[in-house]
């Protein structure tokens, strides 16, 4: 009686186990799209948001080329709010409000870049940094 109590423990223990290893797989890696939240920060997120905050220690766009390029790395960083919170990737409420407000702060830089405010879009490029430093707090690294 005994050795069947201990092997239901174990059995109870090792599904815990996997439920918790199922988070973090989710919180990692979609359900069932491939892109890792890794792969998704290094090839969109990371790349889109160091150029327009390197736009923006100068005076901001210098020529429509420059606007255009601004109001495009604005967008992916949108859609990436979006792909941040699809197939399974969120794991709690602080995910979620930092995806909520850099979705947020990216269509209101696109507004700004859009028309040329060059200030409206720097404030808006702040708002969006302070959500990624959000997330990371709570998740980079764990």
């Amino acid at each position: 009686m005994k050795k069947r109590a201990l092997v239901l423990a174990g059995c109870i223990a090792g599904l815990a186990l996997l439920a918790g290893q199922t988070l973090v797989a989710q919180k990692t890696k979609g359900k069932t799209r491939l892109a890792a939240t890794k792969q998704l920060m290094g090839g969109l997120v990371q790349p889109n948001c160091a150029a327009l905050v390197g736009t923006f220690k100068g005076a901001g766009p210098a020529d429509e080329k420059a606007w255009q390029t601004a109001m495009q790395q604005a967008a992916l960083l949108n859609e990436a709010g979006y792909l941040l919170m699809d197939d399974g990737r969120c794991p709690d409420a602080v995910w979620a409000d930092a995806t909520k407000s850099l979705r947020e702060a990216s269509a209101a830089m696109l507004v700004a870049l859009e028309n040329k405010d060059a200030a409206s879009a720097n404030e808006s490029l702040k708002t969006v940094t302070g959500a990624c430093s959000s997330c990371h707090k709570a998740h980079k690294g764990k």
